[in-house]
């Protein structure tokens, strides 16, 4: 039995659908494990047990973080078992006029979590800072992402119409160049309309030159 005096946070779940050999499986894997390992492990792990052990396992941390005041990252699993529940029968009628006993078994289960002693948990720190997966760069992550996540609650609809507005205008631009563009084709000097008409008619007098010279020659 674990000593009650020693215990940091727990949390126990009831009843729960899953036979006891199965939630044995998954407990196994996370047992005497640091919190947030043991939460990597269940995430990945293919066992559907797992996602019930992780629900129950964020309760625990859950807490003791509200009761205890004590952060994830000084826990580990102390304490996982599994004990067996109520069996609930069943059957399924088969062929023949036969009758297959079904049983679903239930489980309870329990996790105790426990807080490193301060030489362990200053050796752990020390580790993690120099493998660069520590306590400080986790915090440092999740206050950048408080960070981001205030502002965005804290900026007003006004400014986000503003720079809705305001790309409009930047997207629009390039179509007012396009019409700009285009406005020389549009307009064509007089001059150069007038030559290009008398450069045609020599052109075609010049042929009508060549035309009756080939006929004089024929004669």
């Amino acid at each position: 039995m674990v000593n009650m005096t020693e215990v940091d946070a727990r949390a126990t779940v009831r009843y729960l659908p899953v036979s006891p050999y199965k939630i044995r499986q998954v407990l196994d894997m996370v047992r005497r494990m640091p919190v947030d390992d043991a939460v990597r492990v269940l995430q990945l792990c293919e066992k559907d047990a797992a996602d019930n052990v992780l629900k129950l396992l964020d309760s625990a941390v859950a807490n003791a973080e509200h009761n205890r005041a004590i952060p994830a990252d000084e826990l580990y699993i102390s304490e996982i078992w599994g004990d067996e529940g109520p069996t609930r029968k069943s059957g399924q009628a088969r062929a023949r006029g036969r009758y297959f006993r079904v049983r679903k078994r239930s489980s309870h289960v329990t996790v105790v979590l426990t807080r490193y002693e301060a030489e362990e948990l200053a050796e752990r720190r020390r580790r993690d800072e120099s493998s660069g997966r520590g306590a400080a760069t986790a915090q440092r992550r999740r206050s950048e992402r408080v960070r981001r996540s205030r502002q965005r609650e804290a900026a007003p609809d006004h400014d986000h119409d503003h720079d809705h507005a305001e790309e409009a205008a930047v997207d629009e631009t390039p179509v007012a160049a396009t019409n700009v563009d285009e406005a020389p084709v549009e307009a064509a000097p007089p001059d150069e309309v007038e030559t290009g008409e008398v450069e045609t008619e020599a052109t075609a007098a010049d042929k009508t030159e060549v035309s009756d010279g080939d006929e004089a020659g024929e004669e």
